[in-house]
């Protein structure tokens, strides 16, 4: 299993840099930043500088959407980077959420975005493409490689994974919607005629390390990870509006918490201490997060693990960035070498 590590870009970027230089220290592989252009700083400015001060980590979006850049755009960017260091980057992206919503905008539809998946992967390595009823092509790309990794939770949007995505993005740790998931994404590729193996799994959630598992320390993990749950729930509440509360196409697994759900500022998106997530409960967080002492953290993951995922990806936003960074190259990574 590989580990990624996922920030916001938020101010200074080199605090940004460091955490990554010291995630590939401990044994991470891969580094994500959020893309959402108003609330953060610009994400592939400072890729730029994560990819001059690492040697080995795969930079990524987590995740980038169609809308708020144009798909050629997007394409010769990626390709610039892994032309400058080395074809070390993936393409996170999916429909847009906090990007496009506080621009005032809605996600894109899954047409479009399957369309723009295509279209990206085939700039950044070279080959022509189809761009608003354009053929472009970037005639300065040698050997480009550009993985791209859709992220999804409802039933289309899954399919759609399976069917053009080179990697799924599952933002969760829960077991059961987990197996459910990867299950539907595979069924999907098999059905397109692709090779199910071949789709590469990244769950990507919050990690939170204790010293032990005292109802004390766990409820102080809880509660810098609750944040999760509020923005697992922006996607859910667009399920439920569309499939209904109660849908076969769609488990009460993920979509029952939400019922007390009442709005979302995007002023705290992403962040502990969010006001709009107190009604996420503690089942909930400690389904989709990663909290409790290291082996509690290597339990879960090697269940993960055995449902066929290739990537865990530690949100890192909480008041102990640094230590459980450092506790996953002690304790979490060796156990999976």
């Amino acid at each position: 299993m590989d580990f990624g590590l996922v920030l916001q870009t938020d101010p200074p970027a080199s605090d940004v840099v460091a955490l990554m230089r010291r995630a590939e220290r401990n044994g991470f592989t891969h580094g994500w930043t959020f893309d959402s252009a108003v609330l953060w700083q610009e994400p592939f400015v400072i890729h730029s500088r994560i990819l001059e001060h690492t040697e080995r980590l795969v930079v990524g979006t987590m995740v980038t959407n169609p809308r708020t850049r144009t798909w050629e755009v997007t394409a010769s960017t990626f390709a610039t980077l892994n032309s400058m260091y080395g074809n070390r980057t993936v393409c996170g992206i999916g429909r847009g959420d906090s990007a496009v919503r506080v621009a005032g905008r809605k996600p894109d539809s899954l047409a479009r975005l399957g369309e723009a998946i295509t279209v990206i992967r085939d700039l950044a390595e070279g080959r022509e493409a189809v761009v608003d009823g354009t053929a472009v092509r970037l005639p300065w790309v040698r050997d480009g490689r550009l993985p791209v990794w859709m992220a999804a939770y409802g039933p289309k949007a899954l399919a759609l994974a399976g069917e053009k995505a080179d990697g799924f993005i599952l933002q969760l740790a829960d077991l059961y919607l987990t197996e459910w998931m990867v299950k539907a994404v595979r069924e999907a590729a098999e059905k397109a005629g692709r090779d199910p193996s071949a789709i590469t799994v990244c769950v990507a959630a919050p990690a939170y390390v204790t010293e032990d598992d005292s109802p004390q320390a766990l409820a102080h993990a809880r509660e810098q990870c609750r944040w999760f749950g509020g923005m697992v729930g922006n996607h859910v509440a667009d399920l439920v509006g569309r499939y209904g509360a109660h849908s076969a196409a769609v488990p009460d697994d993920l979509t029952a918490y939400i019922e007390r759900r009442q709005g979302y500022d995007y002023a705290h998106h992403g962040r502990a201490g969010n006001p709009d997530t107190a009604f996420v409960p503690d089942d909930i967080v400690d389904r989709f997060c990663v909290i409790g002492p290291p082996e509690a953290h290597t339990a879960k993951l090697a269940a993960l693990r055995d449902l066929g995922v290739d990537q865990f990806a530690v949100y890192d936003m909480h008041d102990a960035k640094e230590s459980v960074v450092d506790a996953y190259g002690e304790h979490v990574i060796p156990a999976f070498r």
